[in-house]
């Protein structure tokens, strides 16, 4: 059978223009994610290139071809940018910062190179102008994504793994064009039995079907997860609320208490906060939460969980902490406040403590051991702290 390649990719262009909407309406207009909207943008710009084919053999060719490669170039930069989104809607604020300023130079750059050497390869006459760079530039992005899918957490998503992995196979397949197309050239038989355009095209068709549903499914997984995570976290401070705070907590004393391994609560309220917000407005008491959330932050150990437990008041549980170390924590906690200044300069809240140690493993009776603390630290003045007991 002789696979004719010009139908082939007007099939390819048909397949991706009913995917494109479906896809669109189906899953970005429902979840709005980065990673839906990369898959998107992908889609568009293989149906450009692939209809930007179709010119090749023609007058048209001198522009055509090099714009092809270009556009399908950023479209493989597409997928691989929407499979970094993921990983950077996990990270922290400014490791996700960084994740997207890199994202947008790895999209650009394969781009430029390959509209570089395309239009410098005679593409007036050549057909495959810019074909090792652009088979170069394929295979390297297509890899990534299969990378950056593989490094999501395992449990994350039922997909993730069959995704990379038919992922890397393009990406393997590509590289296969690529060194066989330097070797061989493009009309040699093996480049043209294995690796010619018709081959790609219905393997890149076939993928394109799969991967589409494959990645909706992956958006809405990514999505729910999101919506989950914010579900446990106070929306002002971004800490832990008191549902999610306690849920965690009790899972971690539970392990603590089966390993016996000891640890430490500390209860915080910032003194005199009403007064804050009665001399300097709401504005100035939400100011003083987010400096007290970002003072903990920054000084608790990463197998620490800190967390709002209501109005003024803040929680923590060290665990493997005593409470000696948990005293020079909370002192350390109010050492960094002291640094901060507030943008509209009124003076921040100093803050009191009460610490009991995790003891018998009943969180209710650890936490009410610490408020008794805490309340004795504010009968003695304040800004101090006070071990249970």
């Amino acid at each position: 059978m002789v696979l004719d390649t010009v139908t082939l990719r007007v099939a390819f262009g048909v397949v991706a223009l009913t995917l494109f909407p479906l896809f669109y309406l189906v899953t970005y207009r429902r979840t709005r994610s980065a990673y839906s909207g990369w898959w998107c943008t992908a889609i568009a710009l293989f149906i450009a290139g692939c209809f930007a084919y179709l010119l090749n053999g023609t007058v048209h060719q001198v522009w055509a071809n090099p714009l092809a490669n270009v556009l399908t170039v950023l479209g493989a930069g597409s997928v691989c940018a929407g499979a970094r989104s993921l990983r950077a809607a996990a990270s922290g604020a400014r490791r996700s910062g960084a994740l997207r300023r890199g994202t947008w130079q790895l999209v650009a750059g394969p781009a430029v190179v390959v509209a570089i050497a395309s239009a410098l390869d005679n593409p007036a006459t050549n057909h495959w102008s810019g074909g090792p760079y652009f088979l170069a530039m394929m295979s390297l992005l297509i890899g990534l994504s299969s990378v950056e899918v593989w490094r999501l957490q395992p449990d994350d998503t039922r997909v993730q793994r069959p995704m990379a992995m038919a992922a890397g196979t393009v990406a393997v397949y590509y590289l296969g064009r690529c060194v066989t197309f330097i070797i061989d050239g493009p009309q040699g038989p093996v480049f043209r039995t294995v690796f010619g355009s018709a081959q790609t095209t219905l393997l890149t068709m076939m993928l394109l079907v799969v991967v589409s549903f494959s990645m909706a499914a992956l958006s809405n997984e990514q999505v729910t997860r999101e919506l989950r995570a914010s579900a446990i976290r106070d929306g002002l401070t971004g800490l832990l609320n008191r549902s999610g705070f306690l849920h965690l907590a009790a899972e971690e004393m539970r392990r603590l208490d089966k390993a016996g391994v000891p640890g430490a609560l500390i209860l915080a309220d910032l003194d005199h906060f009403k007064a804050v917000n009665d001399r300097y407005g709401h504005a100035a008491g939400d100011q003083s939460l987010r400096a007290f959330a970002a003072a903990c932050t920054a000084t608790i150990r990463s197998t620490d969980l800190v967390g709002r437990y209501g109005g003024e008041e803040f929680v923590l549980l060290l665990p493997g902490a005593g409470t000696d170390q948990a005293e020079a924590i909370a002192r350390q906690i109010s050492h960094s406040l002291e640094g901060v200044q507030a943008p509209a300069g009124f003076p921040l809240p100093t803050v009191s403590y009460g610490i009991a140690p995790l003891g018998s493993g009943d969180l209710n009776a650890v936490i009410a051991a610490a408020d008794v603390a805490l309340y004795e630290a504010k009968a003695q003045g304040r800004n101090r702290v006070v071990l249970a007991g």
